[in-house]
């Protein structure tokens, strides 16, 4: 595969004054999304923002007012859980003016937070990172076609980003076990739908030796 860096390198230099190209960068949790877009950002600098999806999760108060609460925290991540209309609506919106305010996630608090990511007309690329960005249902189905220039999928093997996610877990306090059944009733579940949904619609499919070449 040709190196993502010169391609952008070269995206930017086309680039007509005030013209913005937006890529969309997918992948299961654990995939290396988050990853890659660092490395990317190091390398562009201020050419480049990154948008995390992140942002766009459901408040807890919102999860609490749900018909089954407790179903929607044990699925928290599933692609119900996010408020899919608001991301679509305010990544189309910027798309067309160029700019927008974006919020973030606070993983320490457990909720998003308004605001973090402002994008303003300078900015030449935009890449936004996130699960269900590809998905085939609306209101996601809108992105590939009205918002992104072009997609990624990071294409890893489901048993190496599950056992990311675990590690991930584990590392913030949960026992193996709870970890686990986390994975197996949530997060793999999630991580195989991205794939399956994602698969026939990126324009470009990145193999874990392919990143791993990249990065190293």
């Amino acid at each position: 595969m040709e190196n993502p860096l010169s391609r952008l390198n070269q995206q930017l230099q086309s680039l007509a004054p005030g013209q913005q190209y937006w890529i969309g960068l997918v992948g299961a949790p654990g995939s290396g999304k988050s990853t890659l877009a660092s490395w990317l950002q190091q390398q562009l600098g201020d050419d480049l923002l990154v948008l995390p999806m992140d942002g766009y999760h459901y408040y807890r108060q919102q999860l609490d007012q749900m018909p089954d609460s407790d179903w929607a925290y044990s699925r928290r991540g599933a692609p119900f859980t996010f408020d899919a209309e608001r991301c679509v609506q305010e990544l189309l919106a910027a798309r067309q003016s160029g700019q927008g305010l974006f919020p973030g996630f606070d993983h320490a608090e457990g909720d998003p937070v308004e605001g973090m990511y402002p994008l303003l007309p300078n900015r030449k690329l935009v890449l936004v990172e996130g699960n269900y960005l590809l998905l085939q249902e609306l209101p996601w189905a809108r992105l590939k076609d009205e918002v992104f220039d072009e997609t990624w999928l990071l294409d890893i093997d489901l048993a190496v980003s599950n056992q990311r996610v675990f590690q991930r877990h584990c590392s913030l306090g949960m026992s193996a076990e709870i970890a686990r059944q986390r994975v197996d009733s949530n997060d793999g579940l999630n991580a195989a739908l991205i794939l399956q949904q994602s698969r026939p619609r990126a324009d470009i499919r990145w193999s874990q030796a392919v990143v791993d070449a990249l990065l190293a």
